[in-house]
Order: C-alpha cells, then structure tokens, then sequence
C-alpha cells in the first residue's frame, strides 16, 4: 500500500470500497472508457494532479486514468465535499494518493492542494480553479513540466478565461464544464436533484406550499427551480440577465429583484458564482425562519461575515444547519456552511449524471496528450467529437437507438440550390 497520502481514517476502506462499486454501476460511459484505457494505456507515464470533489464518482474517474497508465494525485476541491471513505478506499485499495479530509480547515485545504502539487504534474484537473491558481501563483517552478489541463465547473471557467485575458495563464485547460454532454446534464439535472437533496437532508422542511427563491437561471439554478416547483413549492428567480430573466418569465416563474423577494421568501438557493448574493440588506429584510443554501462552487454567495457580525447568538441545531439569532429576536438559518449544499450535506451529484461529466474528463484528458503542443495558452471547448462519442455511449448504455441520415438527406443538408 501507498505511504503518502493524508485522509481521516484508513479503516473505512471497506465502507468506502463497497459505495464506489455501488456507483460504478450507474457509469457505464465511464467503464467503457476504461476497459479501452486498459487495452490501449493512452496516457502511460502521465503525471496527473486532480482537485476534484473526493466522492465515489470521482473515485471511478481516478480508477480510470490509473487503467490508461496515468500517475494520478488527487485532493479536495472544498473542504467540506469529501467522503472520508471514499478517501480511504482510494489509498488502501486504489493506490491513489489522496490529501483530503471532510471539514479540514483553509490552512490544511490549501496544503493539501501543495501535496498534489508535488506531484509535478503533466496535467492538471480542476473544479473551481484553486489548484491552477495555486500553481501558478506559488509553484512557478513547476510549470515547464505541464502540458495542459481540464476544468470541471462554471465558476473555475469564470476564473481561467480571466487568467487568459490577462495572458497569465501558462499553458492550455480543456473547460470541461462547456461540454454539452457536461453543463446541459450535469448542471441542470445533477445540481437540481443534489442540491434538493442536500436542502432536505439538512433541513427535512416540507417544500410544498413554500416560497421557494432560486438565485440566477443559468443550467444549475434552471435545474434547482425545475425540482423545487415539482415537490410543490412556489419558485421565485431573481437574475441580472434580461435575457434569462425573461426565459424564466416564459417557462412560468415569477421574477423579481433579490430585494423584494428576500421579504416573502421562505427558502433561499444562490447558484451565481458570483458574490454576497444575499447580504446584509437581504438578511435585514427576511422573515424569521428563512432558510438559506448555496449551490455555487464557493462559499461567497451567502456574506456570512455581514450575517455573523448582525446575529447576537449563533448555534448548530442539525448536523448540517446553523441558526442565526439577530438582535430583534428573528432567526435565519444557512444550511452547509454556506458551502456546496449538495455535497456539504448530501452525497454530491447522482452517479449517472457524473458518468457523463467524468467520460468528458477522462476523454479530455486523453487528448491533452496527445495534442498539447498544437494548442494555445487559453481555455478551450471540449472538442465537438468527444461531447457526440459521450452522448452516443450514454445512449448505447441506455438501450436508445438514434435515427442516421440518408445520403439523400446529407446532401441536401449540404446544399444551397434546394428550394421550396
């Protein structure tokens, strides 16, 4: 067994093993990736650093670029989305150095990331940017030996393409999170069964009959309202994009300004990557027993310093749920820390959805490789072939056959001298 890795507890191996297998079986893209990987060993000898959520999907995606030959390191993304077990499992019976551990402070999250760092990786996989910024703000010195990366979430897009703008990003990152196999699935079907799921298991409130308000309406916030308002609630979008604001008009919600709905809502839901979406003029506003969640990768949407310096008394009344008492007897109450709901308090994204994120990851990953020296220092699609080859083996897993286009139909799809 591996000697370097940094986790909770070594005996929860067995525990840990026993859910990643459970969740293999719902990744059927991900085990026809690896069963190729293994005939094929595409990325021997590549050294990879993944900061991703240590989950039991994830631990598939590790397992999959160990089969393609590649030196994997992998540490957490936020410091409260590992599964101690699934971390455990990964040392002792992967061999995949792991430095995570659920609720590990900032200091240690960031040390963490150092060890993956370590690893001189030739790639790196990233949800949320910190390792790359992390890279190339304190380990210069590894940078030559980097030929690419991948991206996993919106907000660590966000974050490159800034990098890119500012021409300091050093070397090409695939952004993952653009695939449409990635962001029209795993966005909006993963993000809003999770973060329901994340809600409830922190709260255990009845979401029928309540005012239900969703903060944005981009794929994730799109797939939040669409579960809360199918278990009954009455769901308020408030955006900033004319354009959004108006799709959500259009598909049946009510839309307002944050300021007006922070005053009838009774569950509030941030998935902006953007931040203090609800701060000090919102909290002065809500009613007592407003719940608060985040589903944005960081802990900024929610300004819980502005909260903590209102409240005259806080304290922990659930597992995953904090109380804030304010100075004229309301209290609010944010679920998760302000963190990830659906992985501070649930389990992350459903394994089926994850396959498809993931084959995107592992296929990206692949081609990094193989063409690394043609491309340039920015952020980058998924290439169209690879999002299509995710969706056709989704779909043969799935038993689903497509129709294919006749000669005669790719000709005149071709052509421009065809009329009515």
């Amino acid at each position: 067994m591996i000697d370097h890795y940094d986790i909770k507890d070594l005996s929860l191996a067995d525990q840990g093993r026993l859910r990643i297998e459970w969740a293999a079986r719902e990744m059927p893209v991900l085990e026809q990736i690896r069963e190729r990987f293994s005939r094929e060993r595409p990325l021997d000898g590549v050294r990879v650093s993944a900061c991703l959520h240590v989950t039991t999907e994830t631990a598939n995606l590790m397992r999959v670029l160990q089969a393609g030959g590649a030196d994997v390191v992998l540490c957490a993304s936020n410091p409260l989305s590992t599964q101690d077990d699934v971390a455990a499992a990964l040392v002792r019976h992967y061999e995949v150095p792991v430095f995570a551990i659920k609720g590990e402070d900032n200091e240690t999250y960031y040390v963490h990331i150092k060890a993956a760092l370590d690893h001189r990786p030739h790639v790196t996989m990233d949800d949320g940017a910190d390792l790359v910024s992390t890279l190339h703000r304190e380990r210069q010195d590894l940078l030559d030996d980097v030929i690419g990366g991948t991206e996993e979430t919106t907000t660590g897009v966000i974050r490159l393409r800034a990098m890119a703008d500012e021409g300091v990003l050093r070397y090409p990152i695939i952004a993952v999170n653009d695939a449409m196999t990635k962001h029209l699935f795993d966005n909006r079907y993963g993000t809003g069964q999770s973060t329901i799921d994340g809600l409830l298991r922190a709260t255990n409130v009845l979401l029928a009959g309540k005012n239900f308000v969703v903060a944005g309406y981009g794929w994730c916030s799109r797939g939040i309202a669409m579960r809360a308002r199918g278990m009954g609630a009455n769901v308020i979008i408030t955006e900033v994009d004319p354009l959004r604001a108006l799709e959500a008009v259009m598909d049946g919600f009510r839309v307002m300004p944050m300021i007006e709905a922070a005053a009838i809502g009774d569950i509030f839901v941030t998935a902006t990557g953007d931040i203090h979406v609800l701060d000090r003029p919102h909290f002065e506003r809500m009613k007592s027993g407003a719940i608060m969640a985040n589903s944005g990768h960081f802990n900024v949407e929610i300004n819980l310093p502005a909260l903590e310096a209102m409240a005259v008394q806080k304290r922990r009344v659930r597992p995953f749920l904090d109380e804030y008492q304010l100075a004229d007897g309301r209290c609010l109450y944010v679920a998760g820390e302000g963190r990830l709901v659906n992985l501070a308090a649930a389990e992350g994204h459903p394994s089926a959805v994850m396959d498809m994120s993931f084959a995107n990851q592992a296929l990206c990953v692949e081609y990094m490789t193989r063409h690394s020296s043609e491309l340039e220092r920015r952020v980058y699609p998924v290439p169209e072939e690879i999002d299509k080859t995710v969706a056709r083996l989704k779909l043969q897993a799935m038993g689903v056959e497509i129709d294919v286009l006749t000669p005669e139909q790719e000709k005149y799809l071709a052509s421009w001298e065809m009329g009515t």
